[in-house]
This record gives structure tokens, C-alpha cells and sequence, in this order.
């Protein structure tokens, strides 16, 4: 670790406000193509359970589903602290392990499903309309956990990524290019978040 990052290392461990527990984190495909992409994201999963993150979430966004495939096995393969969940399109299933992965799933269609298995569930008769609510609604989404900090590397935008969740959420963008991106600048994230008041909506 270098002086600068022992700094701010230092600052985080002196400040008595908290850390985020739940960390996302939204790269794309093409960021992944370059060298050494994987290894960053296994520095990046150390990273964050060494400062007291307990959920990860990736969000992978791809603009051709040719490479999916090859994508889910080099995620599957990651070296990680704890145990990893890869989700592809059309995978129904709800991330629920320590770091989640998902691979070309937007928060619109993430929400759009939901509303459909709310549907279903009205007409079957499991569930009258006045009974729809925010926990119902977060029952169907893909990522059932509320990220404390979101973040976006190499531009300002959120690419369609946990619209629902992130409505409280800090978020952090750094116009750090994935394939840069270090422990400093993770560091800076951290550090970021520290220095804001959550207001949640207030």
C-alpha cells in the first residue's frame, strides 16, 4: 500500500462516521475486455469486505448477448472472500448470497417483472390489489438489498442499474476507467460517503 493510500486508509479508520455495509457497483462489458479487468474486480472484493462491506453487488451491462456466456464463466471463475452468485438474463432466480453478480439485467426490466408476478399473483387470487406495497413489490427484484453506496466508473450516469434500490442510495461516480481503477480510488469512495448526511428521502 502506498503513502497516499495508508492516508486515506488512516482517515477512514480516525472518522467515527460509518461505512457503507452494502456496496454496488456498476461496470460494463466492454470494461471487462480489457487485461487485467478480473483481477481488479478480485482487489475490488477484497477491498470491500477488508472495509466492512457485508453485500457486493455487480452489475454487468452488455450490449451483445453473444458474449454472455463467455462472461458468466469468467465471473464464475473470480476469486472472491466470500461466496458469489452469477445471474444471467432471463434467470429468474433472487440474488441472495454475500457478493451478487448479474450480467445485462436494467433496473426496468428488473422492475417491469416484478410488476408481472404481482399481476399473476392478483389474478390467481394470492394477492388483492390493496395488499401491493413497497415489500411486495421488493419481493419480486432481482437484488432485495437497499447498496448504501453505488458505484460508477468512466461516466456520471447509472446505466439503467437498481432503479428501485438506489433511490436512497449514495452514489459515487469517478471518471476512473475500470481498467485504472485502484485502491485508492476506493479508498476515495469510502471516504466520500463518510463525509455525506444521509437524509434518505428527508
Amino acid at each position: 500500500m502506498g503513502l497516499y493510500d495508508r492516508y486515506l486508509a488512516t482517515r477512514l479508520r480516525m472518522s467515527d462516521a460509518d461505512l457503507p455495509e452494502t456496496v454496488a457497483l456498476v461496470i460494463t462489458e466492454r470494461d471487462l475486455l480489457v487485461d487485467g479487468a478480473y483481477a481488479t474486480l478480485e482487489q475490488f472484493f477484497d477491498w470491500a469486505v477488508q472495509y466492512g462491506a457485508e453485500t457486493l453487488v455487480v452489475y454487468v451491462s452488455v450490449l451483445d448477448e453473444e458474449v454472455v456466456p463467455t462472461l458468466q464463466q469468467e465471473l464464475s471463475d473470480l476469486r472472491a472472500p466470500r461466496r458469489v452468485s452469477v445471474r444471467c438474463p432471463d434467470d429468474e432466480s433472487v440474488a441472495d448470497t454475500p457478493i451478487q453478480v448479474s450480467i445485462g439485467l436494467g433496473g426496468q426490466s428488473e422492475f417491469a417483472t416484478a410488476v408481472q408476478k404481482l399481476a399473476e399473483d392478483v389474478e390467481s387470487g394470492d394477492l388483492a390489489p390493496e395488499d401491493i406495497d413497497e415489500a411486495a413489490v421488493e419481493d419480486h427484484l432481482v437484488f432485495p438489498t437497499d447498496p448504501d453506496l453505488v458505484i460508477k466508473t468512466g461516466a456520471e450516469r447509472l446505466s439503467d442499474f437498481m432503479i428501485w434500490q438506489s433511490v436512497y442510495s449514495e452514489l459515487y461516480f469517478t471518471d476512473v476507467n475500470w481498467r485504472n481503477f485502484r485502491r485508492r480510488d476506493y479508498l476515495r469512495a469510502l471516504r466520500d460517503y463518510q463525509e455525506r448526511q444521509r437524509r434518505f428521502g428527508r
